[in-house]
């Protein structure tokens, strides 16, 4: 009996430990947005790894719009001052092993009005933190 209880736990055990990833993951994501949110290019680069990517996917075409994490912060608070009112929600979380697609919402004024698109963005990590940032066309 005993031996079947210990089973039992260690079988509950490997099946919580995709989830546990997996959460960890989606949080990780949200964090790096809420930092971006709050237009905090310093918080955002403690959720990547040194050779961070951001890149954009267009059809056939891959550009890389920044690489490393020095560059994403200088990026990052170059865009904030550009775009002070640019807010991002997240959606439609999806995580496969070490990657995690989501449906960024982007929101923003422009001529006092406010505007929004929505894209579809992959996060790929590489020991617990954001390696590639794809970023496919709004939509």
């Amino acid at each position: 009996m005993r031996f079947l209880n210990g089973c039992l736990v260690l079988f509950c055990l490997v099946l919580s430990v995709p989830s546990v990833a997996n959460s960890n993951r989606v949080e990780q994501v949200e964090q790096f947005v809420a930092a971006f949110n709050a237009q905090d290019a310093e918080r955002m680069a403690q959720y990547v790894t040194e050779d961070v990517q951001w890149l954009s996917v267009n059809g056939d075409k891959i550009t890389v719009e920044t690489s490393g994490k020095d560059n994403l912060v200088t990026a990052m608070s170059g865009y904030f001052e550009s775009c002070p009112s640019c807010q991002s929600q997240l959606a439609n979380f999806t995580v496969l092993g070490s990657r995690l697609s989501v449906v960024e919402e982007a929101s923003w004024r422009q001529k006092g009005k406010p505007r929004s698109q929505k894209s579809l963005a992959v996060y790929e990590f590489s020991n617990n933190l954001i390696h590639r940032v794809y970023y496919f066309p709004a939509e």
